[in-house]
């Protein structure tokens, strides 16, 4: 990235975003053709990625030998970024015994898509294409998984009975300590239960930690746990320990209880008849599990992207080359700029591809009244257009036909995307949710409108990103992306989470269009698995794919 962009991200606010998420890739290829009719190939999969408009190699497979139709046990892990558009490609090599380079006419075919593609539809099979033909019989299936154990949450119920009695004239004050033993020998405390006072036999409550802070993910680390008698000077007594892993606690379910003798090891080397300090016992193990945003794009949900764009006359006269829709011959405006760079990472998350686009603030034929959401297709019974393609031409098309005209108002079109968010609510299911996409060059008229619909959105399966075009002053709009405080209706009402995003295009103009499309998309993945998780709607999850992604895989 440049300065720019740099610049530009800090006055955002933007860092560098975190990788959301490692994919695993595997891959199986099915009716391979060779080039020695006499022999079967031996094939092995390169996959490349781009990078600066480069194919650097990632990785490779295995090379079978004699497969037609291989299915490689290595696996591709990959860090995965919804905001960025990941181009890779597969290509497949017959690597003779002879030799174990490479060489292009050693090459049967080749296969690109992005990574959002097949994380989108979680099994990805395409035709591997040569160089010389159009496209043999072989195919290549990519299937991708990810890499999870971290991000859950997991619930523990302990209890002890017999513990040593410390106390004169009472009874032990219990509490128990559990400790992660870290890769370098060190134990960071992952928790220490309330004290039962006056109790050999305590039930301590139940109580709940991620799996990352517990084990750091690894089923098998060792676990080191010890009870206490409190006292009140803080000097507490040592009653004993025992060592436990995740793996031992995850026996604590559907009714079992998993036992541990406590041992106090002074007591085991001088007693003759020792057995144990008491017994701990785990009643409950119980795994929550935290839906992340690619759970829910490979359970099935669809990103619903639709485009608002100003027409007001504030933008300039199209046919003046210093207007901000001028439609130049060879060189795309800002309007065309900013929505193809964001559009194009919303169309891998959208099935059919088809994307609605409306117009605001323009007189429109044939009567020439003002309309704050038409069909810039002119077709209001079917405002969708194929691909970002399809969109980019409709407003193409649509500029000479309408008189740019106002007041800036958006609260229409946002009411309008919120009734088709609201019917999907019902449905109880994280089937679709849906990206507003305005662009726009300016202050907005409708503040109280705007507000009040964002409000009532915000209960809804949507989200919305402003791109600011032009040089105006957003100071304004800056208020409706509620991070620097709750954005709240004019009867103040709060916003039940945020879902606006707004970025002046300017801070991008000399960056990467992926620039612009980080920063603007760097939130929605957090926004889908907030509203989801908030409802307490888990991802559709089909029978193999939640097989596949189970403990212990």
């Amino acid at each position: 990235m440049n300065d720019i962009y740099e610049s530009a991200a800090t006055s955002l606010g933007l860092f560098s975003s975190p990788c959301l998420t490692k994919v695993e890739l595997r891959v199986a290829c099915k009716g391979i053709s060779d080039r020695d009719a006499l022999s079967k190939p031996d094939p092995c999969v390169v996959l490349k990625m781009q990078s600066h408009g480069q194919w650097l190699e990632v990785d490779r497979t295995e090379v079978l030998r004699s497969s037609i139709n291989p299915t490689f046990s290595k696996v591709f892990t990959l860090d995965y970024y919804f905001e960025e558009v990941q181009r890779l490609r597969y290509e497949l090599y017959d690597i003779s015994s002879s030799h174990n380079g490479m060489r292009e006419a050693d090459c049967l075919g080749a296969m690109e898509c992005t990574l959002g593609q097949i994380v989108s539809q979680r099994k990805l099979s395409k035709a591997l294409l040569k160089q010389s033909s159009t496209g043999g019989k072989s195919t290549i299936t990519i299937t991708a998984e990810e890499l999870t154990g971290n991000d859950d949450y997991v619930e523990l119920s302990f209890s002890a009975r017999k513990l040593d009695d410390k106390d004169f004239f009472s009874k032990s004050d219990p509490f128990l300590e559990i400790y992660r033993v870290n890769d370098d020998a060190t134990q960071q405390l992952v928790y220490r239960t309330e004290t039962v006072m006056n109790n050999l036999n305590p039930v301590w409550k139940t109580f709940k930690t991620s799996l990352n802070c517990l084990c750091s993910g690894d089923h098998e680390r060792m676990l080191k746990c010890t009870v206490w008698d409190w006292d009140s000077n803080g000097k507490h007594d040592y009653i004993g320990e025992f060592e436990a892993t995740f793996k031992e606690m995850r026996g604590a379910t559907d009714g079992k209880q998993v036992q541990w003798e406590c041992i106090n090891p002074k007591y085991k080397v001088k007693k003759k008849n020792y057995r144990n300090s008491g017994i701990v016992i785990l009643n409950q193990c119980k795994v929550i599990k935290m839906h992340s945003f690619l759970d829910y794009i490979m359970g099935g949900c669809q990103i619903q992207f639709t485009v608002a764009i100003d027409f007001t006359a504030s933008n300039g006269d199209p046919r003046n080359s210093c207007s901000l829709h001028y439609i130049h011959p060879y060189q795309p405006n800002e309007y065309l700029k900013a929505l193809v760079a964001v559009g194009e990472i919303c169309q891998d998350y959208d099935s059919d591809k088809m994307f609605p686009a409306f117009g605001f603030g323009a007189r429109i034929p044939p009567d020439f009244k003002v309309s704050h959401d038409f069909a810039v297709n002119f077709n209001e019974d079917n405002p969708e257009c194929a691909g970002i393609q399809g969109v980019v031409e409709a407003y193409q098309n649509c500029l000479p036909k309408i008189q740019l005209y106002g007041p800036t108002n958006i609260a229409p079109i946002i009411q309008k995307v919120a009734n088709s968010a609201s019917e999907e609510v019902h449905t109880r299911e994280a089937m679709q949710y849906f990206i507003l996409l305005i662009l726009t060059d300016g202050v907005i008229t409708d503040m109280a409108d705007t507000r009040e619909a964002i409000v009532q959105a915000s209960h809804l399966p949507m989200s919305i990103i402003i791109v600011g075009v032009g040089n105006a002053d957003f100071t304004d709009m800056q208020t409706l992306d509620g991070d620097d405080g709750i954005l709240r209706s004019p009867k103040g009402e709060p916003v039940l989470r945020d879902i606006v995003q707004f970025v002046p295009f300017r801070n991008f103009k000399h960056a990467s269009p992926a620039a612009l499309a980080k920063s603007v998309l760097a939130e929605v993945p957090n926004q889908v698995v907030d509203y989801y998780n908030s409802k307490g709607i888990k991802p559709k999850c089909p029978s193999e794919y939640e097989a596949s992604r189970t403990f212990g895989h």
